[in-house]
């Protein structure tokens, strides 16, 4: 059961209660306009001419509430683009009081045998009164929606805080797994005697990744040519582990300055690296970053085995993976995985 400190934001922000919050608005914009059938607060007056006018009033009212919930907000106020937004709302006001005003000539300012003693007053009233009712709706609808997208945001932070804490524990737990530390050190071992300097270049490279994954890894961003870095070593390693596997990263881009949450390519690499074991053939395992209108593309291609063991991607699962997705990046990223008979591919999309 909801507690009453619950139930705005939880009314605001579940889809379920969609319909309900236009309704709402409905009766709000209903109520307001209401007030065309009034010519003094006990007199009321229906006529066809008002009721039409009061329809293309409500058309009005509905048109500027809804541009401005659904494109000036999302598209100029919410990217800090503060002054475009007031001046084009400004612009949606002057033209719907402009659309009143000819509504107010064709319809309800006919009215039978009413006459006004000062037209020109009464339009001028007319026009105060509408920009400052347009004004307040427009003013009362952004507020609340800036509202909304304020508890949106804190709701997706401090559940990504969860997750982010969640998630780096599992990889410290999964991510250069026991197995693996274990094949590289005794490989580090046999090294010892027969070349110390590989032996010594495995325990280089085992000391920058466990680094890296441990103290660099718990910050929010880091430079994708670190990450990039990151799984060059680990492929490094497996190669010298496994006689027939080959790899390669390629970069078709500058991308010295980009940054990305840590660890966020490294469970498709080592479930490449896991699923690809191949003692009749090399395996192999290629990479590529683009980055290609505004868009980071990750993809990482793996040959597969004649009998491939059962896929589990990274110790976290295929679910927990875009879990972190969706917290990190919402509606703009895609993941799209294709598995074939020869090889198992998957490409990554981020928008930066």
């Amino acid at each position: 059961m909801l507690e009453k400190k619950d139930i705005v934001p939880e009314f605001l922000l579940n889809p379920k209660y969609r319909i309900y919050r236009h309704l709402l608005l409905q009766f709000i914009i209903f109520a307001i306009t209401m007030s065309i059938f009034f010519i003094k607060p006990d007199e009321m007056i229906i006529t066809s001419d008002r009721v039409y006018g009061w329809a293309g009033q409500f058309l009005s009212f509905n048109l500027v509430i809804y541009f401005n919930m659904y494109v000036l907000v999302p598209r100029l106020l919410l990217k800090n683009k503060l002054l475009i937004y007031l001046i084009a709302a400004l612009l949606l006001v002057w033209v719907t009081i402009a659309e009143i005003v000819i509504l107010q000539n064709y319809f309800w300012g006919s009215d039978d045998g009413n006459q006004i003693e000062n037209p020109n007053s009464s339009a001028l009233l007319g026009i105060i009164s509408s920009t400052i009712t347009i004004g307040l709706m427009l003013a009362g609808t952004t507020t609340v929606l800036l509202f909304k997208h304020w508890m949106n945001n804190s709701r997706r932070i401090s559940m990504l805080e969860s997750a982010t804490l969640e998630s780096e524990l599992k990889f410290l737990k999964s991510q250069i797994n026991p197995h693996f530390l274990f094949n590289m050190l005794n490989n580090a071992n046999i090294m010892v005697k027969e070349d110390p300097e590989i032996s010594s270049q495995i325990l280089v490279k085992l000391e920058d990744m466990l680094r890296y994954q441990i103290n660099d890894s718990i910050q929010d961003k880091v430079l994708l040519s670190a990450d990039i870095h990151f799984l060059t070593k680990f492929l490094d390693l497996e190669k010298t582990r496994r006689d027939k596997f080959d790899f390669s990263i390629k970069q078709k881009e500058d991308m010295d300055n980009l940054e990305i949450p840590p660890l966020l390519f490294i469970p498709f690499v080592e479930n490449a690296v896991k699923h690809n074991s191949d003692s009749e053939n090399t395996s192999y395992v290629h990479i590529c970053f683009l980055v290609k209108d505004k868009q980071l593309i990750f993809e990482c291609e793996n040959s597969k085995p004649k009998k491939p063991s059962q896929r589990k991607v990274g110790g976290l699962g295929l679910a927990n993976i875009r879990r972190r997705l969706d917290l990190l990046y919402g509606n703009n990223y895609s993941l799209e995985i294709k598995d074939a008979e020869t090889t198992y591919t998957v490409s990554l999309q981020l928008t930066l």
